[in-house]
């Protein structure tokens, strides 16, 4: 199973062709996006539609450029587009947790509250976290020496041990690689990753 995952594209047209480009491929089963599709939500339904014209599963969560009801909206006219902000999506063997939005809060009591539930609910799973913000104490979230990730989505991945975790919305790491004990944290930027499960 492989996928095609970025995130902070900002409407970026030039970029979206050659993701595009790269989704259409048979080797890509689907794609992830880890939020901020849009700048502030222009193009945002333009965006969506080309995506959706790949004709692949495409999961995606809110960034901080777009509100969660808009995001959720549009994400229904279009068929193959399944917003997961706060929800599970079951492929295959394989269980993916959407947490959209967010900035650089470093503690979020709603992720906490949302988390207590994935966790007794998907503990023994082979689980890929995405969020919108990267966790805190990793390369994908320093801004020159800092870190200043969440440190509640980092207290998650130690407790559940997720098999990957995408994030993005720093963008001077994007193509960061990470890991937080055997769990790697990817930041694939608005030029993407291609992921092998």
């Amino acid at each position: 199973m492989k996928f095609l995952t970025f995130v902070d594209l900002h409407e970026d047209k030039k970029i979206l062709k050659k993701l595009i480009s790269r989704a259409k491929k048979d080797d890509i089963d689907f794609i992830v996006v880890a939020g901020d599709l849009s700048t502030f939500e222009r193009s945002l339904g333009y965006l969506m539609q080309e995506l959706n014209k790949i004709g692949k599963k495409i999961l995606v969560i809110h960034g901080n450029h777009e509100a969660e009801e808009e995001m959720e909206k549009k994400a229904k006219e279009f068929k193959n587009f399944v917003f997961f902000h706060k929800k599970a999506v079951e492929i295959e063997d394989f269980v993916f947790l959407g947490y959209g939005g967010g900035g650089f809060s470093q503690s979020d009591p709603e992720f906490r509250g949302v988390a207590r539930g994935w966790y007794g609910k998907y503990q023994d799973k082979k689980i890929i976290l995405v969020t919108h913000g990267p966790p805190f104490g990793v390369s994908a979230d320093k801004i020159n020496e800092d870190h200043v990730g969440n440190k509640d989505f980092r207290k998650f991945i130690e407790r559940i041990v997720p098999r990957l975790v995408v994030c993005g919305h720093i963008h001077e790491t994007a193509g960061a690689v990470d890991e937080i004990g055997i769990t790697k944290v990817i930041n694939p930027g608005w030029e993407g990753m291609t992921i092998e499960l």
